[in-house]
């Protein structure tokens, strides 16, 4: 699999179905239940270090775990994320880090964020590096952000998502992550652009769909320090383990459940 196959099928009218990947084992039985793309997600912060957020993640984290994911799953197209300090500083550093990330196994990588970003972006896939930018809610933002909140709900906030996502399109990305922003915005974008859409609780009409693995199976309840009773799963998350009691088959149901259009459903959107 390539990011041109990947981009000709969704030309072709299928859904792209992805999923956070941060390890061997995981990867090799997604890319035997045919998931067509594996985030390595700065989310491992979270998910698996426990903490309240992405924001301690390093380069060192990223690229050890793209490695992994690389070797259980060596056909399957891997994006990974760009830490927090990876890529602000210049543009030359961002490359670095991003030739860093390919070089231990990622096709693409992703970041955060619009305006200065665009030309961040652009320099990056004029020196062969594809990108997906990551707009709407981008976490390594949350304490400016204060919290973990709906993005592009105001007409103003919309148009600049949309401005953004033009802009990104225009220099060249291979895909747009629009994470926790309204459907209906996240429909105009993915029309309104040439770059395939990925959503995260942005509803159903984007070009495809990632999901946090540990959400797909509901098992994780917040950071390591928390009461888990007090854990509420975001709105875009759906277990997929209930309903089966094997893993491989919640994989294949979620990955199926993309490619049918019924997921995420509309309680699963913004």
């Amino acid at each position: 699999m390539s990011l041109t196959k990947l981009q000709a099928k969704i030309a072709a009218g299928e859904k792209i179905a992805m999923l956070t990947c941060y390890d061997a084992t995981f990867a090799k039985l997604m890319e035997l239940e045919g998931v067509d793309m594996l985030l390595v997600g700065d989310s491992l912060g979270m998910v698996l270090q426990g903490a309240e957020n992405t924001l301690n993640v390093s380069m060192h984290h990223m690229t050890y775990h793209t490695k992994m994911v690389k070797n259980g799953a060596p056909n399957t197209v891997i994006m990974a994320d760009m830490p927090i300090g990876s890529y602000e500083q210049d543009n030359e550093a961002a490359y670095k880090n991003a030739l860093w990330l390919v070089k231990s196994g990622a096709h693409i990588v992703k970041f955060e964020g619009g305006g200065k970003r665009v030309e961040t972006a652009r320099y990056l896939v004029e020196r062969g590096i594809p990108v997906c930018a990551h707009l709407g809610f981008t976490p390594q933002s949350v304490n400016q952000l204060g919290g973990y909140k709906i993005q592009g709900k105001t007409e103003e906030s919309a148009e600049q998502i949309l401005k953004d996502a033009k802009a990104m399109s225009d220099a060249g990305v291979s895909f747009v992550l629009l994470e926790m922003v309204p459907a209906a915005l996240a429909k105009k974008i993915t029309e309104s652009i040439s770059a395939p859409t990925i959503g995260i609780g942005a509803g159903v009409d984007c070009s495809g769909h990632v999901l946090v693995i540990q959400d797909l199976l509901g098992i994780y309840t917040g950071a390591a320090n928390k009461n888990p009773n007090d854990f509420k799963a975001p709105r875009f998350a759906k277990n997929f383990l209930i309903e089966t009691n094997s893993v491989q088959q919640a994989v294949n149901n979620y990955v199926q459940a993309v490619k049918n259009k019924t997921f995420p459903a509309a309680e699963h959107s913004y």
